[in-house]
């Protein structure tokens, strides 16, 4: 977190009206001075002594400038950010601080108290002048406070919440008020891919790949006499006078139609949990310096649909946790946009209502992208019923790696779960589906994977040559 470009701590923010009462009471230094100065005028008089009424006058008088000195204004304050979601890193909002009511400098606030809170973060306290000291006292009304955190966290992220109070030569102080920021929504970034895996038929007249359909294309497929309906500029003419010297037969170059592949992203943001072991059961805070697992599927989603939709193809997206209509298959930049939208609204529901009964419905020869972290059993009954049905399944590890546990009853129970999920990725490997791991140093090896998995399809596609 930065406050006046200082770093505090780390996180981020949004804007939000200040709520709670304004009144202005006096502090315990006017009440002190007025206390004071009384007993030694009392004691003056009762001792006859005139130096001990000289030592009480100035603490009165002071309280009585101070009176006359009560501000009108209440503080105001509100928070500014650029509008929209936004991607991690850092993020920047302003705080703005109105003392006065612009007829005057003296009717408000000249110090404010500020209390910074963020979900992750350090709480941080300041103190400072209500207005900036560079400019005019006419023109000096409102102070632009800069705020800043960072984050790698993605999704729907809690913000700021600024409990501030204004304060006048010490004397008077205002009751405290609250800015409380909204949820800020973080998109999440890709990461360059090369090639990925495709479904073994491919749909549509044009796209960026070759298909096993004769067309148009640039693959060669064949040479075979002239028929009608073939178009005269596919004639092969060096063919023809090789094979047929008196041209008797025409002879064409046949080529395989190019096509798009359909593929669909699905998400499990039934749970999220992070490398700490002992947060799975909702008891602590997740780092915000640590990527969750729901944090890295999107990223591995975002990633996989950008190359997807770069290359030209259609890219759909189901998440398991939401029964809300599902993004269907699309292409182009205002499609990709929708799916990275949708991808951080993504987050884990109840779980009794996140059970799904059946899988979600898939169109005809599309290839899946499963990100899941393989902590329970229904992630291999969706990709046991997808391949039943002839969809090829390509399954992204998303768990994040654990960090060592401590407590003996949560090493054991981290254990088990931790082989029971070994022997669901060895059950996916025996039956041919590809796990790519997506998290921490496995996670640049990703890319490698996913092109030796698209080598390993174009070299297994009936009718062509590796």
């Amino acid at each position: 977190m930065t406050v006046g470009g200082i770093i505090v701590a780390r996180g981020r923010t949004y804007g939000g009206p200040v709520d709670g009462p304004h009144g202005w009471r006096s502090t315990s230094a006017y009440t002190a001075a007025v206390t004071v100065g009384i007993l030694l005028l009392a004691t003056s008089v009762l001792a006859g002594r005139a130096d001990i009424a000289l030592i009480g006058i100035p603490g009165l008088l002071a309280a009585t400038w101070a009176h006359a000195g009560r501000p009108a204004t209440p503080l105001r304050a509100d928070l500014h950010e650029p509008s929209g979601p936004t991607t991690p890193g850092e993020l920047a909002a302003t705080l703005r601080l109105a003392a006065g009511s612009g007829g005057g400098a003296d009717d408000g606030a000249d110090v404010v108290h500020l209390r910074i809170t963020a979900p992750g973060h350090r709480t941080t306290h300041l103190t400072l002048a209500a207005r900036p000291q560079n400019h005019a006292r006419e023109q000096a009304q409102d102070r632009a406070v800069p705020l800043g955190l960072s984050s790698v966290r993605t999704g729907p992220q809690q913000t700021f919440t600024v409990d501030l109070r204004g304060s006048r030569h010490g004397t008077w102080e205002e009751e405290p008020t609250q800015v409380r920021a909204a949820t800020r929504l973080v998109l999440p970034g890709a990461a360059p891919l090369g090639r990925l895996p495709l479904p073994r038929r491919l749909r549509g007249l044009t796209g960026p790949h070759s298909s096993r359909r004769l067309g148009d294309g640039t693959e060669l497929r064949d040479i075979h006499p002239f028929t009608p309906g073939d178009r005269l500029r596919r004639i092969d003419w060096r063919t023809t006078a090789r094979r047929s010297p008196e041209l008797d037969t025409l002879y064409v170059r046949r080529t395989y139609s190019t096509a798009e592949a359909t593929a669909v992203l699905v998400v499990d943001s039934r749970d999220e949990v992070g490398p700490d072991v002992r947060t799975w059961r909702g008891y602590g805070t997740i780092r915000v310096d640590e990527p969750t697992s729901l944090d890295l599927a999107r990223h591995a989603a975002a990633s996989v649909a950008t190359a997807l939709v770069e290359a030209g193809d259609r890219v759909g997206l189901e998440d398991l946790a939401r029964r809300r209509r599902p993004l269907p298959p699309s292409a182009g930049r205002r499609h990709l946009r929708r799916l990275v939208h949708g991808l951080a609204l993504a987050h884990p529901k109840d779980p009794a209502s996140a059970h799904r009964v059946r899988p979600p419905q898939l169109p005809a020869d599309a290839i899946v992208y499963l990100f899941t972290t393989l902590l329970d059993d229904d992630p291999l009954h969706l990709v046991r019923t997808w391949r039943t049905a002839g969809h090829p399944v390509v399954v992204i590890d998303t768990l994040p790696d654990v960090h060592p546990v401590i407590e003996s009853h949560l090493a054991i129970a981290w254990h088990i779960g931790r082989l029971e999920r070994e022997d669901r990725i060895a059950a996916l490997d025996g039956e041919g589906v590809p796990v790519v791991r997506w998290a921490g140093s496995q996670r640049d090896q990703a890319a490698v994977r996913f092109e030796a998995l698209a080598h390993a399809a174009r070299r297994h596609i009936p009718g062509r040559t590796p």
